[in-house]
């Protein structure tokens, strides 16, 4: 039989991860090949142009735009500081002088001879590049970025708010299916990236933004609480640039889910660790998920970046159910049928058998379950 291929989440103690680290547009590399560098250290770094603004010099000394040239102080390239004069006419008799000031601090963008209009532009708008994980520069991109190296524990979750945040990882909870409230939350919890089981509401959300905690790990999220917190539904567009004070990733899905046992017990043994994560999510073509990145102790030697592969199922595989009934729900593959089976929905489709981590044995279709990568 041929293999069956299925979306898979990695969950793992140790795996080699590679991070590309690049600008917007071209700008400064402040590192070079072979530097060790932590998460917050910045690699590179650029300008991106201000917002350019329209000044119609003519009209603000009263003459006609072809006479603009005659009174100018100022050239094209030239920066300039709000107030500065830019334009002054002689007046009349030494009396009755026109003078114009600049708007805004900035730079002068082109004088228009034509028009007697300037073009000022805002003052430029720095752009920093960070390592985002403790590791070793193993390539540089001239003038753009760089590529990053380390040795992690890692934990892919199913979706995620919130862009990069580090902190160390405080776990809240004793149990995966247990949840926590606000009351929950102290200022030990400033800075810390928290591990609060299987739901997160609304309130625990506001509380944790207001004590600092750099990031929320929750087995699920009620898809109303992120509505109230965002001002908005979430579509099918990137997630990750929500300027909400904090990340939350999710490892399970959406509702009270609990955690699952493999996800929790890696990131108990991994508790009062440093970790790197973010909620950054892309569920159509470039997949993207959040993730969690604890870095370990390493040598160079131990860099051995595999191909990503499709995870295959396969007798034994860990999956999870992704869909209705049993959503959310961890078992292992006990068998793969061939033939096809009549499913509700009168459909024929290919379905394994699974035995959930319950004790529950179920048959279903191939297409409602994801690898767990371990």
């Amino acid at each position: 039989m041929a293999q069956a291929y299925s979306a898979g989440l990695t969950v793992t103690e140790s795996i080699t991860l590679r991070k590309e680290r690049i600008l917007p547009l071209k700008g400064k590399v402040l590192v070079k090949k072979g530097d060790k560098v932590k998460a917050q250290d910045l690699v590179a770094q650029t300008l991106l142009p201000g917002k350019v603004i329209p000044f119609n010099l003519a009209n603000k000394l009263g003459v006609p735009a072809d006479q603009v040239r005659n009174y100018i102080k100022v050239t094209a390239g030239d920066n300039i500081t709000k107030g500065d004069v830019i334009a002054k006419t002689n007046g009349f008799l030494g009396m009755f002088k026109t003078t114009v000031k600049c708007p805004l601090t900035g730079e002068i963008e082109n004088i228009s001879k034509i028009t007697g209009q300037l073009l000022l532009r805002e003052p430029r708008i720095p752009v920093q590049v960070k390592a985002f994980i403790d590791g070793i520069v193993v390539d540089v991109v001239p003038e753009e970025g760089v590529i990053i190296e380390n040795r992690s524990a890692y934990v892919q979750g199913i979706f995620g708010i919130g862009g990069e945040t580090y902190g160390q990882i405080k776990v809240l909870v004793k149990n995966p299916q247990d949840t926590i409230n606000a009351n929950d939350l102290d200022d030990s919890c400033k800075d810390k990236i928290c591990v609060c089981g299987a739901m997160v509401d609304y309130d625990t959300i506001i509380k944790a933004r207001k004590i600092g905690v750099s990031a929320l790990i929750t087995g699920g999220i009620d898809d109303n609480d992120l509505k109230k917190l965002l001002g908005y539904n979430i579509g099918v567009a990137i997630t990750g640039h929500e300027n909400i004070g904090l990340s939350i990733i999710c490892t399970e899905g959406f509702g009270n889910i609990k955690m699952a046992e493999n996800t929790f017990t890696l990131l108990k043994k991994f508790e009062g660790k440093d970790a790197s994560c973010h909620g950054m999510t892309q569920i159509r073509a470039g997949v993207m998920r959040p993730e969690i990145i604890i870095p370990l102790q390493f040598s160079e030697e131990d860099l051995v970046v595999e191909e990503p592969k499709s995870s295959t199922l396969e007798i034994g595989s860990r999956i999870r159910i992704i869909r209705q009934p049993n959503f959310g729900e961890i078992g292992k593959i006990t068998a793969l049928p061939e033939e096809l089976t009549k499913v509700e929905s009168e459909t024929l489709v290919r379905i394994l058998e699974a035995e959930l981590d319950n004790g529950k044995k179920i048959s279903i279709p191939r297409a409602n379950v994801e690898v767990i990568e371990e």
